[in-house]
């Protein structure tokens, strides 16, 4: 896939997917740009381009975090329905897969070219045993239905709920290439993350969470 122009990637970045109602306002704020020059005609072509990917992205129902309730469903997505998913497999009363999820669910509207999709395990019986699913939680990525990377718990993003944030999601799957570009900073980090039940700011101490909490099995 082509990159992105940087002063395109500062509007589209600007401007949330989501948000996304007027072209007129975003070529505006490209021509606010000083730094344009011969590339003027380029970038604005591409701005143009990715509009209106947007635009269709958002009628294929990207930028949100869907639940799914039907794995056939969920196989039709993943194989013909977006080109890249990031699936996380769930039990509603697992602690830490609401953890997961809220940290998804700042992903989704910033990388609107990504499906984010789960789906409860007890909805998936031939996908768990088909994806070899046993700890919980799990989110699998896909590109073009072929899995890419899977995050078990929180291996690898800091372990527990209180050393990982939404940039450290973000990173893994970028590495993937499930994600195209870094969007994730300061103001968009799920804050509430990062507070204990008290409301304080500091982090919890890291430990290793119950096993009950991770293996349904």
């Amino acid at each position: 896939m082509a990159s992105i122009d940087p002063a395109v990637a500062s509007v589209l970045d600007t401007h949330p997917p989501n948000d996304y109602s007027d072209e007129d306002e975003l070529l505006d704020s490209l021509d606010d740009d000083p730094a344009l020059d011969t590339f003027r005609e380029q970038r604005l072509q591409q701005l143009h381009e990715e509009f209106n990917k947007a635009k269709h992205f958002r009628n294929q129902e990207h930028g949100h975090y869907t639940e799914i309730n039907n794995e056939k469903a969920l196989m039709d997505i993943v194989n013909t329905g977006a080109d890249l998913c990031v699936v996380h497999f769930v039990k509603s009363d697992f602690h830490r897969c609401g953890i997961m999820n809220r940290h998804l669910e700042q992903l989704a509207p910033l990388h609107f070219e990504t499906r984010f999709l789960r789906i409860n395990v007890e909805n998936a019986p031939f996908l768990v045993t088909k994806m070899k699913v046993q700890v919980l939680p799990c989110v699998i990525a896909f590109n073009k239905g072929i899995s890419v990377d899977r995050i078990i718990g929180f291996e690898g993003l800091g372990y527990t709920e209180g050393t990982f944030t939404t940039q450290d999601l973000e990173r893994r799957l970028l590495r993937s290439g499930t994600l195209l570009r870094p969007k994730v900073n300061g103001g968009h980090e799920a804050g509430s993350l990062q507070r204990n039940h008290n409301g304080s700011g500091s982090r919890r101490q890291a430990t290793k969470p119950d096993a009950d909490d991770d293996d349904w099995d």
